[in-house]
């Protein structure tokens, strides 16, 4: 697969909400698109993680908005007051990654009514347990609530046994405890039904394409001692084991559950 790229033309505002100041920018396919920078945070291994994790929502058939490469010029925020966001236009200047804006959307909440279908939400939490993102708890939903239909986003924090490649593989088949904490667990009672669905819509071959599509630069680092394409392969086996090895995750997901309702 192959996704867009467009051109940032104008830094709108920052979004101060996320720890690694991502910002609404224009662009010049005249969209809004929300920006996360390479020079952010955890670097581009976090881009690596929303990339990925996006695509993967998207084949299991979850809403998440469109992924784009986002090309920056740091001499866009040349005006900006705030040091800290010209610094980090300044470290961020190049290959990016953004995501469709969606106007008017609101965030989850459960205490304002929000409520999933049944297997939206069993769905969401077997793609977060697949994925191993620690990041769609209560405090913190990561969804968005637009014309009627629940968005996944901000997955920057999926994926984390990649950030120490020696272990990765080992852990692929671990279960996933966090999915206690999963905001969407309390409607989740489709998860057996859900696994099976998505295991034949998440083939080997569109992971492939999907890891196809992670820019070089964001998988080359000096001294870990793997190509880019060494480590596509890594990504690749990672998830061939933990699809494998998915009952596991889903059981896990299943008791807490039974221990919440």
């Amino acid at each position: 697969m192959e996704l867009r790229t467009i051109r940032a033309t104008q830094y709108v505002t920052p979004l101060r909400e996320g720890g690694s100041l991502p910002a609404i920018v224009a662009a010049d396919d005249l969209g809004l698109y929300v920006l996360k920078f390479r020079g952010a945070g955890q670097g581009p291994m976090a881009l690596v993680a929303e990339l990925v994790a996006g695509e993967i929502g998207r084949a299991l058939g979850l809403n998440v908005p469109e992924l784009v490469l986002a090309e920056l010029d740091p001499a866009l925020g040349r005006n900006e007051p705030d040091q800290e966001i010209r610094d980090l236009l300044k470290a961020s200047a190049g290959l990016n990654l953004a995501l469709d804006y969606l106007p008017g959307s609101t965030m989850f909440d459960p205490a304002a009514g929000d409520a999933p279908d049944a297997k939206t939400a069993s769905l969401g939490v077997w793609f977060d347990a697949l994925t191993m993102n620690v990041d769609r708890t209560p405090r913190n939903a990561n969804l968005l609530c637009w014309h009627g239909e629940l968005y996944f986003i901000d997955h920057g924090a999926a994926l984390y046994v990649h950030h120490d490649w020696p272990t990765m593989l080992e852990r692929a088949e671990s279960p996933f405890q966090q999915s206690r904490s999963h905001v969407l667990l309390p409607w989740a009672s489709e998860l057996a039904a859900v696994e099976e669905e998505a295991k034949l819509r998440l083939t080997l071959e569109k992971i492939a394409g999907i890891l196809a599509a992670i820019p070089d630069r964001w998988l080359e680092r000096e001294g870990d001692g793997l190509s880019s394409e060494e480590k596509r392969r890594v990504y690749a086996d990672f998830f061939a084991r933990r699809l494998a090895a998915s009952a596991g995750f889903r059981e896990e997901a299943e008791r807490a559950r039974t221990e919440l309702v």
